[in-house]
């Protein structure tokens, strides 16, 4: 039977990941780790640990005694935090995912999920279509290390057989959790203002274009790869994944059909930069040849749904 583990499961993707796991395998085969001493309410309807993904000998001690089968390596700092704090990035990033990485090929593991990001993208990755393989010299912290990452799950699959899965995530839109410190997060704040009336201060510009997914369609795809059957996973690095892009002006139009007196301004900051290296739309062709990979969701039809559930209470906690 599947034990599984998420480390870093109190994060934006996490918390959905846990709770759609537990519908799907009980309650009781899904641990939420996370470096909170107490476990959210939300993430209360299952067992939840406090464990840091730098402790390598607690991590190896607990998946060990544990027999989990299937980790779920959420733990990272994002694009814009990352940027602020680069050493401690590239330790979060890397040193957690070498931990996972030698589990598995000590046979203590037997699958393990482990996101990567269009961060990996650079300024010199065509910006249109971007395809699978591609250049890639990312200029973040956050997308060195999940470049680097990538093509070390590559080398573990190719080198001592780890089942290893992963997908480059586009920006990521869910009213579920708040906002991690990402660049794309402006596509979740602007609902909070949009929903309490207020004028959203865009950090990009408004034409700037950015790969985007509804959550639900990345929990499921998330889910989708883990379960495909080992022969059809072809890619061991990470799988270019994608639902919908925009720019910040498409987005609030939309907005303004549901709220017509929404009102945006664009005040671009450091974190413009690091959006023009990343792609403006990407091409997934391997992911649906390979797993059947499909979004759901369109833009008109998530922004009806965030602006219906986004919970400003949220803010206050």
């Amino acid at each position: 039977m599947k034990k599984i583990l998420v480390l870093g499961s109190c994060g934006q993707i996490g918390t959905e990941l846990v709770l759609t796991l537990r519908e799907k395998f009980g309650n009781q085969q899904v641990v939420a780790a996370d470096l909170r001493d107490v476990c959210p309410d939300n993430l209360a309807n299952g067992p939840y640990i406090k464990l840091d993904a730098l402790d390598r000998e607690s991590v190896r001690t607990y998946i060990i005694g544990e027999q989990i089968t299937e980790v779920y390596l959420l733990a990272a700092l994002l694009s814009a935090t990352a940027e602020k704090n680069p050493d401690f990035a590239w330790r979060l990033n890397m040193e957690g995912l070498f931990t996972i990485l030698d589990l598995a090929k000590e046979g203590h593991i037997q699958k393990i999920f482990w996101p990567s990001s269009i961060a990996v993208f650079g300024p010199t990755t065509p910006r249109v279509n971007t395809p699978q393989y591609t250049v890639m010299e990312p200029s973040t912290v956050y997308g060195i290390s999940k470049q680097a990452g990538e093509r070390w799950c590559e080398y573990y699959f190719n080198k001592f057989g780890v089942d290893v899965r992963s997908i480059r995530y586009p920006g990521l839109i869910s009213y579920k959790s708040l906002p991690g410190g990402g660049t794309t997060d402006y596509a979740v704040d602007i609902f909070y203002k949009a929903k309490a009336g207020e004028q959203f201060n865009c950090f990009l510009k408004e034409d700037s274009a950015l790969p985007m997914m509804f959550m639900d369609d990345a929990i499921r795809a998330t889910i989708e790869l883990m379960e495909a059957p080992k022969e059809q996973v072809k890619i061991r690095s990470s799988y270019n994944l994608s639902a919908i892009s925009f720019t910040p002006k498409q987005l609030a139009e939309a907005i303004k059909v549901e709220i017509p007196s929404f009102d945006i301004v664009y005040n671009p900051d450091f974190r413009q930069a690091i959006a023009d290296s990343w792609p403006a739309s990407i091409d997934d062709s391997e992911a649906r040849a390979n797993w059947n990979w499909k979004e759901r969701y369109d833009l008109n039809k998530m922004v009806k749904i965030m602006l219906e559930n986004v919970d400003l209470s949220l803010l206050k906690n």
